[in-house]
């Protein structure tokens, strides 16, 4: 039994493992993160580690719950780790860095979690290539329950022809939690991330991640995060995606597709990123108190919603100069019974208490008629308590198809508008926002915000028009505090949002 300092694995033993944040939704309660727990004092020296060098050691071993394997510090070149194992809540088996950053997987190096209560942690994936074996960067098995993948980086690990599909992260099996990573780069086809459909709920969480640069694919298949496939369209599988960051991930139109039932996408930052927040299938989700800052940079988009039931509330907009199908908030058209693949109606969708800053256009309605044969318009949807400041010639409200049934309330608007014919539940008035530290839009006293609030929703309530005001949770979130690993700093020093 190797004697190893147990200050190698304090980080990892005292992290809360696989704590879902909870959410009171209303004005002033906004998920915060779990609270740090101090250091245990131990005993010095760690009884249950092993040293590791190579993948073929790792397979030698048999961890039981509560084992810590450190992988020694160096380059580890043309490695297919396979890291197996049966913790338990209390006794996790860990996999980590002797020193977080400096394991360095190159070449075909890849790793496949296979297991429960397993955590990876501090792991470097740089400059490596698939296109041989094409398995995935790391890979969670189908088998695999309450894993975790923490403080780790995959930087450019991308094969010469970028039409070679594989995947950086895939998650397959239940509970799993991806947290507090950097993942950079990817430049070939292929979902960066993907969670993999199944009928049952998965409960994956995806948070406090920063996604840096994904260069234009030019052709589908470039999300930065999917969710599901069209086949579990109706499948709840209760994942959450939250306080990550996207910076300029511009792989194609859809940089999160969601494309299942009742999923949660909260309190993300996308900075420059030139696709949209996609529903692309499923009914149900959740996107709320997220910030999308276009920063007038081409092709950024807003929410794009395809399906039923979904709340879109207490989000933060801004400088998205896109019009149409990735305008601020777009509400497209769907097939007539349509097939899973297909275009989904949208019905009984809320959108609610919104801020909609110095956009090309607000809202579009029955977005992308006739392509793709789309020609249902949405029906029975709520617009209200909206807040739209917009420049000369924007769009409020654009009506490529007439819906059915729709209620506005509450929204108040202000600007030099193209084509400013209101339906009821419109007011035009200026709100008075100005400019905080972090040149966020906020409402100065005496704003006609304030306790203009209309309706009763059982997912949210405020006293005021718009998006809630920058709380301490989004201040860290928009200077990059507490998001990806550890042991990279500067991430987010370019997070610059223009007025």
């Amino acid at each position: 039994m190797m004697k190893i300092k147990f200050g190698l694995i304090v980080y990892m033993l005292t992290i809360p493992f696989l704590t879902i944040t909870s959410c009171k939704k209303n004005a002033k309660l906004i998920p915060e993160e779990p609270k740090k727990e101090e250091p245990v004092k131990k005993p010095e020296l760690c009884k249950s580690c092993k040293l590791v060098k190579s993948a073929a050691e790792l397979a030698a071993l048999s961890p039981i719950a509560g084992d810590t394997i450190i992988m020694a510090t160096g380059d580890w070149a043309n490695q297919r780790l396979i890291f197996k194992g049966n913790g338990t809540d209390q006794k996790p088996i860990v996999l980590m860095a002797e020193k977080a950053g400096e394991v360095i997987f190159k070449g075909s190096s890849s790793l496949s979690i296979d297991g429960s209560w397993l955590v990876v942690e501090g792991l470097n994936f740089k400059n490596g290539d698939l296109s041989v074996s094409k398995l995935n960067v790391i890979d969670f098995s189908a088998v695999s329950r309450n894993c975790r993948l923490t403080n780790t980086a995959i930087i450019d690990y991308n094969p010469a022809d970028q039409s070679v599909d594989y995947r950086w992260v895939s998650l397959n099996g239940k509970n799993h939690r991806v947290d507090h990573c950097y993942i950079k780069g990817k430049a070939h086809l292929g979902p960066t991330v993907v969670i993999w459909g199944s009928n049952d709920a998965l409960n994956h969480r995806i948070d406090h991640n920063y996604f840096g640069t994904r260069p234009e694919l030019g052709s589908n298949g470039g999300e930065t995060i999917r969710v599901g496939t069209s086949a579990y369209y109706l499948s709840e599988s209760l994942n959450t995606i939250e306080e990550n960051i996207f910076d300029k991930c511009n792989g194609e139109t859809e940089i999160i597709s969601n494309k299942m039932s009742k999923n949660t996408i909260r309190n993300n930052f996308f900075f420059e990123s030139r696709g949209t927040l996609c529903l692309r299938h499923g009914n149900n989700s959740e996107v709320y108190g997220n910030y999308l800052i276009g920063n007038g940079v081409a092709e950024s988009g807003g929410i794009r919603i395809i399906g039923e039931g979904h709340l879109v509330y207490n989000n933060y907009l801004q400088g998205i100069i896109t019009t149409g199908q990735t305008c601020a908030i777009a509400m497209l058209d769907g097939v007539p019974d349509s097939e899973p693949s297909g275009y989904f109606q949208v019905k009984n969708v809320k959108v609610v208490s919104n801020s909609i800053i110095n956009c090309a256009q607000g809202f579009d309605i029955g977005a992308g008629k006739g392509g793709n044969s789309r020609t249902v318009p949405p029906a029975n949807c709520v617009i209200a308590n909206n807040v739209l400041q917009m420049k000369t010639g924007s769009t409020y409200l654009r009506f490529t198809d007439i819906p059915q049934n729709f209620m506005y309330a509450g929204n108040q608007a202000f600007g030099t508008i193209a084509g400013a014919d209101l339906p009821t539940g419109f007011t035009i008035v200026d709100p008075k926002l100005g400019l905080n530290e972090l040149n966020i839009y906020i409402a100065a006293a005496g704003s006609p915000v304030y306790g203009a609030f209309t309706g009763t929703y059982s997912f949210f309530q405020s006293a005021d028009v718009g998006a809630n005001k920058p709380d301490n949770l989004h201040k860290d979130l928009l200077k990059a505090t507490g998001i990806g690993p550890l042991w990279l700093t500067g991430l987010g020093n370019q997070l610059i949002i223009k007025d």
